[in-house]
């Protein structure tokens, strides 16, 4: 047994060494000078070499969505490479279809600059700015989630559309020595060019263990964005927003858009949880009942006892769509949760005969 425990020891600490001796090469030893970086057919950007795609685009203040940190677990960091890139990586393939590696799709995080390149990214990323935000105030909303508030610099403003999201860093911090950025949707009013509010739910991740355990207010905060193209679009019909946890945040902010415009539209929520405890918002949600044109919040519960008294809806969300969807009604659907829930609830809709290109959703 001492036997197969030290050689697990040995080969552990010679990997490791293996692996800091490769990461000191290929940081220090390969020098790659300077490239060229050519974006849409722009004048080319000299470079240093060396570097992730996304790492010196972020240096370039052009920032691509990553809610990884650049460790290819997320795949939203995608850009079109026309030229120099290489092969693509085993990491990239479980995020890349065949018709986007056919299109020269690929992850940036795990592209390394070596020799000049050419990408293709939309236009739209060049409006998304850094700012060095001020935490404004942290709510605790439930035992699990926060709700924080961030204040723009004077004279400076952001503007979105209901549904996107931002991205957050969390700096190094005991127990973690590097800084990540992590994604948030946004739950405040689009009308509010000066504040930016998240739901930050704790995951035990370098993310949230930041905002839960060292985030204060006061303290400053690199935020960039909006990014994402899942938002509120105009039209006709019932608006159906269905969400569970954080996911409440990117339909709060529709619904602040549907009061702030006076849009007339039925609109209802319905909202999964485990228990009343873990139900926030509410008065906010009894504000949009008095304010908005048609709406209703439908709470569901999965966790409810006799002693909790409740009187609403219980067991998963699916359950309301069943009971409370008309098939084939005319309705747009703003879904966001879990993709287990998403696909549920897409599954649901599809057997109401609600249109795929009504269906929007936003899985985390």
């Amino acid at each position: 047994m001492q036997t197969i425990l030290l050689t697990v020891v040995v080969v552990s600490v010679i990997s490791a060494i293996l692996a800091l001796i490769l990461t000191f090469a290929d940081k220090y030893i390969a020098d790659y000078g300077e490239v060229n970086l050519v974006i849409n057919g722009e004048e080319p950007l000299i470079v240093e070499g060396g570097d992730s795609l996304l790492t010196t685009l972020r240096q370039q203040k052009i920032f691509i969505p990553s809610a990884c940190g650049g460790k290819a677990t997320c795949g939203y960091c995608k850009v079109k490479v026309l030229s120099g890139a290489g092969p693509i990586l085993a990491t990239e393939l479980p995020f890349l279809s065949k018709e986007e590696q056919a299109e020269n799709t690929r992850l940036s995080c795990q592209v390394k600059l070596k020799q000049d390149m050419t990408i293709e990214i939309p236009e739209e990323l060049f409006n998304v700015r850094e700012y060095d935000v001020t935490v404004e105030s942290i709510v605790d909303v439930t035992d699990k989630i926060k709700r924080v508030r961030f204040k723009l610099p004077e004279g400076e403003t952001i503007k979105f559309k209901p549904g996107q999201y931002v991205q957050i860093m969390a700096p190094a911090y005991e127990g973690n020595d590097e800084e990540v950025y992590r994604a948030y949707s946004i739950a405040s009013s689009a009308l509010d060019h000066n504040h930016i509010e998240l739901f930050i739910g704790f995951a035990g991740g370098i993310g949230t263990t930041y905002v839960h355990k060292y985030l204060k207010v006061g303290d400053i905060v690199k935020l960039n964005g909006p990014y994402g193209d899942f938002y509120y679009q105009d039209g006709e019909g019932e608006v159906l927003l269905v969400g569970a946890g954080t996911g409440m945040a990117p339909l709060l902010s529709i619904l602040y858009h549907l009061r702030d415009n006076k849009v007339e539209r039925k609109v209802r929520m319905l909202f999964g949880a485990r228990t009343p405890d873990d139900l926030f918002a509410l008065e906010e949600m009894k504000m949009f009942e008095e304010e908005l044109h048609d709406f209703k919040f439908m709470p569901t519960l999965s966790r409810v006892t006799e002693e909790m008294n409740w009187q609403g809806d219980t067991g998963r969300v699916n359950n309301s769509i069943e009971k409370y969807v008309e098939k084939g009604e005319n309705l747009t659907a703003y879904l966001c949760g879990s993709p287990v829930m998403i696909e549920s609830i897409k599954e649901s809709l599809a057997e109401k005969d609600i249109p795929e290109d009504h269906i929007h959703y936003d899985a985390f």
